[in-house]
């Protein structure tokens, strides 16, 4: 049986993961002097309610090279084939650490493939290598069929405060006033590993109507699961699934909370969708 691993940037739940046979490794949030474990020692929740009353954003802090080497170590006694589904390599240096330790330990049944992904699209991929697992795919099959995937995942997300883009130097303090006052929101997406704004449109509704013109453009593929993700606001994902639902019918979707290491960047209420394209 293969292995899959993943990091809490998936933003899949203890449970879930526990559910589809997945180890999650966490990446470290830190408040100040304070850090955490992402997920295990700071609940999603718990993360929101700290990042609210923040006067400079929190910083995260990837797995070291050491520390995937204990990880994988027991894997490379044992022979079983690992997948490593883990944050954008254009996000995150946690990959290339990934990558150094499978390189020191000699693990060729440890599997790297980029997935270019973060939060509920990363989370769609490692649902999606669980089904292939499960099928009886090998390690080198699903690292393949993932990498052919990787290119055909959409994320499309809508921010409802710009507070955080602001304060970590990604959205000047004019541009996010003179949103916030026109109620602009902006839909945003992940293009070769980074975030992209595809949209702006004054109010909820707008931006759903802006989403499912982006998802009308690339139609979702029914051979594959759907996931929504939520920034503390499950709420504004029911409203989102509500708006498409003639979209999202027949289909199986998957409820994910965005978690502390990107919710740090899009703060509370954001909520979006991804699936793989036809």
């Amino acid at each position: 049986m293969v292995k899959i691993i993943t990091d809490t940037s998936s933003d899949l739940s203890v449970e879930q993961c526990e559910k589809l046979g997945v180890e999650m490794l966490p990446l470290q949030v830190n408040f100040g002097e304070e850090s955490f474990r992402s997920v295990y020692e700071l609940s999603n929740q718990a993360f929101y309610e700290k990042l609210r009353g923040v006067k400079e954003l929190p910083t995260t802090a990837q797995i070291t090279p050491a520390e995937f080497q204990k990880i994988f170590a027991p894997y490379k006694e044992s022979g079983e084939d690992v997948v490593c589904l883990f944050i954008s390599s254009r996000m995150s240096g946690t990959l290339q650490a990934a990558t150094v330790a499978k390189g020191i330990l000699g693990a060729s049944n440890i599997y790297l493939p980029d997935t270019l992904n973060v939060t509920f699209a990363l989370g769609l991929l490692v649902i999606e290598a669980c089904k292939m697992r499960d099928s009886g795919m090998t390690g080198a099959q699903i690292c393949e069929k993932i990498l052919e995937l990787v290119p055909r995942v959409r994320l499309f997300a809508s921010i409802e405060t710009l507070t955080y883009l602001k304060m970590g130097g990604r959205l000047s303090a004019t541009s996010a006033m003179v949103a916030s006052v026109l109620g602009i929101c902006p839909v945003i997406t992940l293009k070769d590993g980074l975030v992209e704004v595809v949209g702006k449109a004054r109010g909820r509704k707008a931006t759903y109507k802006v989403i499912q013109g982006l998802i009308n453009q690339e139609p979702i593929s029914a051979d594959y699961d759907v996931t929504v993700g939520n920034a503390d606001a499950p709420q504004n994902a029911e409203d989102l699934c509500d708006f498409l639902e003639e979209t999202l019918k027949k289909r199986t979707v998957h409820q994910l909370e965005i978690g502390s290491i990107v919710g740090t960047h899009i703060g509370p209420g954001a909520h979006g969708l991804a699936y793989i394209k036809k």
